[in-house]
Order: C-alpha cells, then sequence, then structure tokens
C-alpha cells in the first residue's frame, strides 16, 4: 500500500518568512504589545476594577525579586514589573511566568488595569505553559523493540526484524513499522535507521502535498528541501524556495497541509497580514485548528533523535 493510498484510507533573509514553533519552550517568547492591534482582542472583563494588594498579611508570602502580586478575583497573579523606554505596555508569558515591561512614566495602577484588560489571553498563555510542564515530565522513548512513535497523527510500533534482510517496511494495517538491524545493532543504529526512513517518507509526501495546494493557489515554487531546524516549522523566499521541517511527519495530515498552504501563500502574500490569513483559509477553511494544534504541541513530547 503506497503512502498516499494510507493517508486516504486514514481520513533570517529580508524576503524570508518562516511558520515558527509559536510558544514552543525553545523559542523566546513573543511579546503582546497592549495599545497594538495585533495584541489579542479581548472584551472588558464582567468584574469591577482590579484589586491592587497593598495591606501585608500578618504573614507575608515572600515574592522574589522584582516582582509584584495583583488580585483578579478568584485569582491571585504574581508578575515581573520590568521597566523600559519603550512607549507601550507590553506582556511576555514563559516558563518563568508573566513579566510585564512598561514605560517609566505609566503608574503601576495603569499597569495593573492593562493586566485586568487582558487577564483572559493571559490566563490562557499561563494554563498552556503549565500544560507544557507536565508533557516535558513524561518519560523518554526508548529505541527498542515495541516502541512507539508518533507517525501521521497515531502510534507506530517499532518491529526489530534480526532475520539479516535489510530495509525497513510499514505495515499500514497493524500500524507497526518493521527494521531489519543485524542482532548486534545498538539503539542509536536503530534511531539513525527510523531517521532515515522518515526523511524519506516526509520527501515523498510533502512533494505531493506542494504541488496540491501550489495549484490550489495559483502560485510556483522554484524547489523545496527538508529542514531540520528547531524553531520553525517551515519558510519561503520570495523566489520560491520553500523548507518543510520533516518533523512534521509526525503529525496528522490536516497539519502538514497546513504548513504548507501556510508558505506557499507567501508567494502570494510576503506578510501576515488580513490578506494573507485569507489567502490560507482560501484553500484550508480550518486552517484555525491545525494551527492551534502546532502550537500547544510541546517539543519534548517529540523522539529525540
Amino acid at each position: 500500500m503506497s503512502l498516499t493510498q494510507f493517508l486516504r484510507k486514514k481520513l533570517h533573509d529580508p524576503n524570508q518568512l518562516s511558520l515558527l514553533l509559536d510558544l514552543f519552550t525553545l523559542e523566546k517568547p513573543e511579546p503582546v504589545t497592549a495599545m497594538s492591534p495585533a495584541a489579542p482582542a479581548l472584551s472588558a472583563p464582567a468584574q469591577s476594577s482590579p484589586v491592587i494588594e497593598t495591606a501585608r498579611p500578618t504573614t507575608p508570602t515572600p515574592l522574589a525579586s522584582g516582582f509584584r502580586r495583583l488580585k483578579l478575583p478568584p485569582h491571585v497573579l504574581d508578575y515581573r514589573l520590568q521597566r523600559s523606554k519603550r512607549r507601550t505596555i507590553g506582556f511576555q508569558v514563559s516558563e518563568e511566568g508573566l513579566r510585564v515591561t512598561a514605560p517609566r512614566w505609566v503608574t503601576v495602577v495603569e499597569i495593573e488595569a492593562a493586566i485586568a484588560e487582558k487577564q483572559q489571553w493571559i490566563f490562557n498563555k499561563l494554563n498552556e505553559q503549565r500544560e507544557r510542564s507536565v508533557r516535558r515530565l513524561q518519560p523518554p522513548m526508548h529505541w527498542r523493540d515495541g516502541a512507539t512513535l508518533p507517525y501521521l497523527g497515531m502510534d507506530v510500533t517499532l518491529r526489530l526484524d534480526e532475520s539479516g534482510n535489510v530495509g525497513i517496511r510499514f505495515n499500514a494495517e497493524s500500524r507497526e513499522l518493521f527494521v531489519s538491524l543485524p542482532a548486534s545493532a545498538g539503539e542509536q543504529q536503530l534511531k539513525d535507521r527510523v531517521l532515515g526512513w522518515l526523511q524519506g517518507q516526509a520527501k515523498l509526501l510533502f512533494a505531493e502535498r506542494l504541488e496540491i495546494y501550489a495549484d490550489k493557489l495559483g502560485v510556483r515554487f522554484q524547489r523545496f528541501a527538508l529542514s531540520s531546524a528547531t524553531t520553525q516549522w517551515g519558510s519561503c523566499t520570495a523566489d520560491g524556495r520553500i523548507r518543510l521541517n520533516w518533523r512534521l511527519m509526525h503529525f496528522a495530515l490536516p497539519n502538514i497541509d497546513y504548513v504548507i498552504a501556510h508558505e506557499l501563500s507567501h508567494l502570494r502574500e510576503m506578510n501576515h497580514g488580513p490578506e494573507f490569513w485569507a489567502t490560507v483559509q482560501s484553500v484550508l477553511p480550518e486552517f484555525e485548528a491545525a494551527r492551534k494544534a502546532l502550537k500547544n504541541y510541546a517539543p519534548e513530547s517529540l523522539p529525540i533523535f
């Protein structure tokens, strides 16, 4: 059974734009400017103005240097305030929590009012960080017979074939990947063999999907290559050179299609403005679900090669 049949059955150079691994721990968090149109649009919370803690409790809980505490009923939020020469209030959410960067002339009352206005976005991002931390605690993959790895959105079981034959074979029905290796082969040899197979499958699948979406968009790309970047799913240059991360093969086909449609859409719109997203949506109406899936997936959950 061919890869295509299986899939059907199962369903910074200035001219380059890249699809980043949004909010992955390998990437620096992207600042969001409270006064910028690009900041998440959130309606004002129903509750009254934030309650700013001014009085110390009898037995105060010490905060780390530079941190402040804000009551946003029913939550209590600790955040780090950093003054800078910037003109607007910015928010960054990372493993260390919330950091707020504000001009020196903005009062704490104004800063915490801005936090209250953006609290829905802030708590959502903090929850995402906590979820990624939990996934990071999952035990690492052991490369041996019976181990599983994600392939096209499902778990595939590795089977070692010590018959002496050379090769690797995927059984779509049983979801098993048979790898032929000598009995003396070690873990690294198994990883290398699986990596080579995954990259070979990536070349075949990406080439097929690129042609499909290029036709839908009415664009032509010059060539494509595989990428092993740690902070990008893909990239596109103005002259039509596409790079796609081979690790996309761990994900379901709709997620792969989103990255491909995203990069090809840059051949019509070399930006991330409204017209660009309208272009992506024209060929992939439900792209938001795939975009969210990639943003929320922790790289620590993927096998280490």
